[in-house]
């Protein structure tokens, strides 16, 4: 397995919020996901079909209010979700593209490359959950204080084990056209992507404007259309 787009990342104040917004935005109702006892949060999801054996999926997030987080006290939880700020703008704003996850043959290696170069994503952490399938398990990068780091442009990366989530999730006829990464230090996230074996991903420098993600999606309700995270 070479390394990939995994999954794109669509935070929300609610999970209840996450699903309307994808059915308004997308056409589409979102699939079963599940629950994250470690950081408290669940999520909703929908593969993005592109014909390969391990597509990649859209991952609709948001805290659960029902569950405390397990992982440790102090420990912030995933993609930013405690962040103030990014809070706020899912309150006034609604559900938004945030950020991406690459999949990985070696996390530990992936880790120590970018280390190398004086990024620290993070350690790993270990997590799973049960599905009707089985028990779904992986390794996630997850840094103490949350931070997605680069504006959220820069991946978290995840190695799965035996089985990966879109193995079982239905066709959803939604495509991922293309990702792009826009950021004003392009040339350290070129760097950064360039150690970790996902050098072909389209950056963008950051002077054309804001750091951002910019997710085109071909949709049967809708066309082509984009998902632009905030700056």
């Amino acid at each position: 397995m070479t390394p990939r787009i995994d999954h794109l990342v669509v935070a929300a104040r609610t999970l209840d919020e996450g699903v309307a917004w994808c059915e308004d935005t997308l056409g589409v109702t979102p699939g079963p996901g599940g629950e994250h006892l470690l950081f408290g949060t669940h999520n909703r999801l929908l593969k993005l079909d592109d014909g390969s054996d391990r597509p990649p999926y859209l991952e609709i997030i948001a805290i659960n209010p029902q569950a405390e987080p397990t992982r440790g006290a102090g420990l912030k939880r995933w993609f930013d979700l405690d962040d103030v700020a990014l809070q706020a703008r899912l309150a006034k704003d609604g559900p938004q593209l945030v950020h991406w996850v690459a999949s990985v043959p070696d996390i530990d290696a992936a880790l120590a490359a970018l280390q190398g170069i004086g990024i620290q994503r993070g350690p790993v952490v270990s997590a799973s959950r049960d599905t009707p399938h089985g028990l779904l398990q992986w390794r996630i990068s997850v840094r103490d204080d949350g931070q997605r780091l680069f504006n959220g442009v820069l991946p978290t990366l995840i190695q799965w084990g035996a089985m990966h989530p879109t193995q079982h999730m239905p066709a959803s006829g939604i495509t991922l056209h293309q990702l792009r990464l826009r950021h004003t230090g392009a040339a350290g996230l070129r760097a950064a992507l360039q150690a970790l074996g996902l050098a072909g991903m389209s950056v963008v420098d950051g002077h054309e404007g804001p750091a951002s993600l910019v997710a085109s999606l071909d949709t049967p309700a809708h066309g082509r259309l984009t998902l632009l995270s905030p700056p």
